[in-house]
């Protein structure tokens, strides 16, 4: 009797819980890479790299207080260094008026400055050949460049 009972129980056991798991479904697992060095998408990179900086407790002890690690220079320095590259750029351009004509063209001719040598020459080729001397070191540069 008491071995029914226990197999009355069982039964009654196995078929509720039966009932109580129902249907159960699976598929199978699918990756999807996120990050662009792992085959992602090149959106997601911005996204990633935006949180990784704001989580970067980390900092360059280089770097001053210009973000880009740039020092502020004052206001006199800059000035002085754009004057410089003005002063520069004139005087390139009036020594290239002496070997270039109104219209692009080169003229043959020699032009000494303090450190070089330049020598625009015509060997007959149909092309002009320039020469560029480095008057302290010796070093020399010889290129060809069309007429026109």
């Amino acid at each position: 009797m008491k071995r029914k009972r226990h197999l009355y129980s069982g039964l009654i056991a196995a078929i509720a819980s039966t009932l109580c798991v129902g249907i159960s479904q699976g598929s199978e697992l699918i990756y999807y890479p996120l990050n662009p060095s792992f085959g992602g998408s090149p959106l997601n990179g911005a996204v990633l790299l935006n949180s990784a900086q704001a989580t970067n407790k980390h900092k360059d002890p280089e770097m001053d207080k210009d973000r880009y690690g740039i020092d502020e220079k004052p206001a006199i320095d800059q000035f002085n260094e754009t004057l410089e590259r003005t002063i520069i750029s004139r005087l390139a351009a009036s020594a290239s008026s002496k070997i270039v004509d109104e219209f692009g063209n080169f003229i043959p001719g020699t032009i000494e400055t303090q450190n070089f040598t330049i020598s625009v020459s015509d060997p007959g080729t149909g092309l002009l050949q320039i020469t560029t001397t480095d008057r302290i070191s010796g070093g020399m540069t010889v290129f060809e460049v069309s007429k026109k």
